[in-house]
Parts: C-alpha cells; sequence; structure tokens
C-alpha cells in the first residue's frame, strides 16, 4: 500500500533554468562581494570554470563534491586565496542569482497539499553540490519546506542519485518500506532507475522537459502534468 511520495527538486517541483549567461550571471555577483583586488574577471572565472567542468566536478560520478572545497582550489589556481568566510560569501553571492532564476511549477503547491490530504508523506531528495545551509532558504521561500516531512540532499548523503544511499536516507527519514513509497522525477538514470533499483515505484515527470537519455530501466509510470501525479499516486493508495 502506498504510504509516502518523494519527488526531486529541480525539474520536478520546480523548473531550475540554466545557461551560460546565467552561470556569468552568478560568478560577476559573487567576485564582486568579494570586494578584494587582483580577483580575475567574471567572464575570465567563468571561462576556467568552464574549460575545467570534468576536473572540478567529475560529472557521472556518484560521489557528491565539496562544492567548498572546488571553489578554494578553483581560486588558488587563478593565483588567490580565499578564506573559508571568503568562499562561503561567494557562494551565497552566486546562489542568490542563480535561484532567483528558479521557478516553482504552478501546480507544485496543490500537489503536495493534495498528496497531504490523503495521508502521505512526502520528501525532497535532490541532487545538489550546494550545502543545505544554502538550499533550506530556498525550499522556505518556495513553500515546500513547510510541506514536505523530509528533505534529503546529495551534499549531505555524500552520495548522488542514482546511488542507493540517498534514496534508502530518504526512506529512513520517513520511516518508509521501498515498495510503500512512489518516487517521482525528470530524469531517467538518476531517478527512475535510481529509485527502481532500491525497489520504489517509479513516475517519470514530463511537465518541464522530456528526458530520453539511456537508462536501464523503464518509469511504471509517465506524468504529463504534475497533478497527473495525484492519479498514479490514488491509484497505487487503491
Amino acid at each position: 500500500m502506498l504510504r509516502a511520495v518523494l519527488f526531486d527538486w529541480g525539474g520536478t517541483l520546480m523548473d531550475d533554468e540554466w545557461d551560460e549567461a546565467i552561470a556569468l550571471e552568478g560568478h560577476a555577483a559573487g567576485l564582486q562581494a568579494l570586494q578584494r583586488a587582483r580577483l580575475p574577471d567574471a567572464e575570465a572565472f567563468a571561462r576556467f570554470v568552464a574549460e575545467h567542468e570534468s576536473e572540478l566536478f567529475s560529472p557521472g560520478s556518484e560521489d557528491e563534491i565539496d562544492i567548498a572545497a572546488v571553489m578554494t582550489r578553483t581560486f588558488q589556481r587563478q593565483g588567490v586565496d580565499l578564506t573559508d568566510d571568503d568562499v562561503r560569501l561567494f557562494l551565497q553571492a552566486t546562489h542568490d542569482v542563480w535561484s532567483s532564476h528558479w521557478a516553482l511549477g504552478a501546480s507544485t503547491h496543490a500537489l503536495l497539499e493534495a498528496l497531504r490530504g490523503r495521508g502521505l508523506k512526502l520528501a525532497v531528495v535532490s541532487n545538489t553540490a550546494n550545502p543545505e545551509w544554502l538550499l533550506r532558504p530556498v525550499l522556505e521561500r518556495q513553500g515546500i519546506l513547510e510541506r514536505v516531512d523530509a528533505i534529503v540532499l546529495s551534499s549531505e548523503v555524500g552520495k548522488r542519485k542514482p546511488h542507493p544511499a540517498i534514496f534508502q536516507r530518504a526512506l529512513s527519514e520517513l520511516g518508509i518500506a521501498p515498495d510503500q513509497a512512489l518516487f517521482v522525477g525528470d530524469r531517467l538514470r538518476e531517478d527512475v532507475f535510481g529509485a527502481s533499483r532500491v525497489g520504489m515505484k517509479t513516475v517519470q515527470a514530463l511537465w518541464f522537459r522530456a528526458d530520453e537519455g539511456a537508462a536501464p530501466v523503464e518509469p511504471d509510470y509517465q506524468a504529463f502534468t504534475q497533478m497527473d501525479v495525484l492519479n498514479v499516486a490514488d491509484r497505487l493508495a487503491g
């Protein structure tokens, strides 16, 4: 019997818009916040990050990076030594800009409230290098924090979806068995495959984008609107 619904965050509950212009805007804000001499300009900094992306961020790895350590090394390689407080200030300023481009789905609140009204437990399970101290205020402003029972971030777990550990952490915090849970996410490998291999039913979220990448499994359901998830939950709840 269904007892919980777990959601991906970006691309599922919100549209986390991202492009090179947004990246540059954030880096410019972070550099300006430091108010130090001999810093690289924003374009040079953004170009360095883009050119060294594989080295800095280990794309494809299921181990989450330490974003503060990565930024410290990034500045050092450009001849700048930052204190821990400097790095925190830089991360806050860049994140404030980037998160301003995130748009909550129009039906997100209605969906979460309808599921809670049915007595279901809810969680957000997100891949993000950003620490909880940066993201929790955003979740609060978006009205998600007050509507879910658990927030599980790869930055806190140390493993990224599709690694089983992040899903298992969420299930443990909810006190739910895998076969009592439904996972909703837009990514076939990270969300659908990751959740299914720990024993959860899955929904591929298609309302913001359609991931057509290769994955070892197919979703149990597809949802073209957020409220389609409610129909799936009702079916599984019997």
